[in-house]
């Protein structure tokens, strides 16, 4: 018994990291780019302005501007609920569901987005509303967030058939925010010059560690795969501690404390295999932060988070 928990001991410590990447990428909304969108639906006329849902409205947008959501979000229900439409058809209440919705998204909650959604008369709309386009971007995003990928996939359809242009924008972003260099490699390939996604994996590929030569380097001197990307103190640390335990384990084996020699030797064994896991998770996590940096700057640059394909604001 005691045998084989020391080799399950072992196998786990000699695990071997995987090379894959797994970034988490992210965006913030900046209140200068919304500001420089138009609103997709026509301004109040003086009429709506006087109503009690228009002043409402009013109040709503010019928080949703300033990107205070969470006021926006109450306002603009105040709104919806005074609208004299109680079949919920008419133009300025799909024009406040879908406020509602754009504030819910842009707030990131995900999931609220998609029930106020579902709520809604915006389910039923076609191609003929004014901010279609965002509406289904943003759906694309909801149902990714929230790891719907049935849905997702659903909603990347339609973009595809009705705006291919912006589905093909989507297929770069998914690649790039999850990391997937051989469909990044297989999209610059498409591209008859040099491009960004070729820029960005040279950058990653000039820069990222090997995960193998890092547990390997562990492996033959504890503590080399820790140095081998960049973490000295790591790097110390392993190497001072696996060497005060050899010398340990071999002080009791030589004095004849064969027991206190074994126990110091199963201490080693975690030591050692943990440090060549640990190098190899090391060398992982290091590649992801060089990926994320270079795709960040992307993914911001080129406009390829759905949030930057948004053509229309409050």
């Amino acid at each position: 018994m005691k045998k084989l928990l020391l080799l399950f001991c072992v196998l786990a410590g000699c695990y071997r990291v995987p090379d894959k990447i797994n970034p988490r990428i992210d965006y913030q909304v900046q209140d200068q780019h919304f500001h420089s969108l138009q609103s997709a639906f026509s301004p109040l006329s003086h009429g709506e302005r006087m109503t009690d849902w228009g002043r409402e409205m009013i109040i709503a947008k010019a928080f949703a501007e300033e990107l205070d959501l969470y006021r926006a979000i109450s306002t603009y229900k105040r709104a919806e609920i005074l609208v004299d439409d109680p079949d919920g058809i008419s133009s300025r209440k799909l024009e406040i569901q879908y406020d509602i919705f754009l504030c819910y998204f842009l707030a990131k909650r995900y999931d609220e987005a998609v029930c106020a959604f579902e709520k809604s008369s915006l389910a039923n709309v076609d191609k003929t509303f004014p901010a279609y386009h965002d509406l289904l971007l943003m759906l694309y995003e909801c149902y990714r967030e929230l790891d719907w990928p049935d849905k997702q996939a659903r909603i990347l359809e339609l973009i595809e058939k009705t705006y291919p242009e912006t589905g093909e924008k989507l297929q770069v972003s998914s690649a790039l925010r999850e990391g997937d260099l051989p469909r990044i490699e297989c999209f610059a390939a498409g591209f008859t010059e040099r491009s960004y996604l070729d820029n960005l994996l040279d950058c990653y590929y000039d820069q990222k560690k090997s995960v193998a030569l890092a547990q390997t380097l562990n492996a033959l001197l504890p503590g080399a795969g820790y140095l081998y990307i960049g973490q000295r103190t790591s790097a110390f640390t392993a190497f001072l501690l696996n060497g005060l335990f050899i010398f340990a384990a071999y002080e009791f084996f030589h004095n004849g404390h064969t027991a206190g020699g074994i126990i110091t030797t199963l201490f080693e064994s975690g030591w050692y295999f943990g440090g060549i896991y640990g190098a190899g998770e090391e060398a992982k996590y290091y590649n992801e932060r060089v990926y994320e940096r270079n795709a960040s700057c992307i993914l911001n640059d080129s406009k390829l988070f759905p949030v930057l394909m948004l053509q229309y604001g409050f």
